[in-house]
């Protein structure tokens, strides 16, 4: 069994073709520009979205554990006593409350993504694995990745790359494509960005290219702090050292996660950073050619 956070129906920007998404919960860093962050921790979260809410109590008299409470400014929700049961998410009228993360077997997500088979094989597509960061699940995600492959699906990960030798292994075996992200160059840069270093990342792609395994470079740019002449040049190098990355993708800035964090009682550190326009982003995508 398993923590799905969503599934994401025709998907055409995680992998080649027409493709089911399944995004499994828990990430082993913090990215501080995070547009999951709902993906942070492994078990089920409370999202409430306060600007729907018209403050009618209902939800307060559902809670068992008191999470919910009116004050004089509107309602509150006390997270950490939140036990995600759900019961107050069927009492609210406005629909403002929502769990995010669901158990479910791995059969019970390949029956999901086979529901849209025809659409995979007319397209060259498939089921890509994200999260959050789904080796976090790593047993569930094997055994996920088992069926999808005895269902002759094309498989692909979209992963950070922190991930331990023998396990990645483990991983490259059942994965077609990666979808590989590279958040910064220098393993201090990366640890103050992301909580932890990025040494594993260049060791696991250099094993991805001694098998000749193809993969996507991800690589988010957020202003002011990853948008470095070094970083660039690190992204071209990478291009010309391992052959087996077949594509470099730009991920620019994007604010649509922030609402995300308020939702989960998160303070966003990144709140007054705006979305990058296109020029900057060809700028950016000139700099890697």
């Amino acid at each position: 069994m398993g923590i799905v956070f969503d599934i994401q129906k025709f998907s055409v920007h995680d992998g080649p073709g027409i493709r089911t998404t399944v995004f499994l919960k828990g990430c082993n860093i913090r990215c501080l520009w995070c547009h999951n962050p709902e993906s942070f921790t492994v078990s089920p979260q409370l999202s409430y979205n306060r600007a729907q809410c018209v403050s009618c109590g209902a939800c307060v008299s559902a809670c068992p554990t008191g999470a919910h409470r009116m004050t004089a400014e509107g309602h509150k929700v006390d997270f950490s006593k939140c036990k995600a049961c759900g019961a107050c998410i069927t009492e609210c009228p406005e629909q403002c409350l929502k769990i995010f993360g669901r158990e479910m077997s791995a059969e019970e997500v390949v029956v999901e993504v086979l529901k849209d088979r025809v659409y995979y094989e007319s397209s060259g597509g498939g089921v890509t694995i994200s999260g959050g960061e789904p080796t976090v699940q790593f047993d569930f995600l094997m055994e996920l990745l088992r069926l999808c492959k005895s269902s002759g699906l094309h498989t692909c990960i979209e992963t950070n790359g922190i991930v331990a030798g023998d396990k990645f292994r483990e991983l490259a075996e059942a994965v077609d494509l990666f979808l590989l992200d590279y958040k910064a160059t220098g393993a201090k840069k990366h640890e103050e960005l992301t909580g932890h270093t990025n040494e594993k990342v260049q060791e696991n792609l250099s094993y991805l290219a001694s098998v000749d395994k193809p993969v996507i470079l991800r690589c988010p740019v957020i202003p002011g702090l990853n948008d470095t002449e070094e970083h660039f040049s690190t992204i071209r190098q990478w291009k010309q050292l391992y052959p087996n990355i077949r594509q470099v993708e730009i991920m620019a800035y994007h604010s649509l996660g922030k609402t995300k964090w308020d939702s989960l009682g998160k303070d966003y550190s990144l709140k007054e950073l705006e979305d990058v326009d296109a020029s900057l982003k060809k700028q950016w995508e000139e700099k890697i050619l």
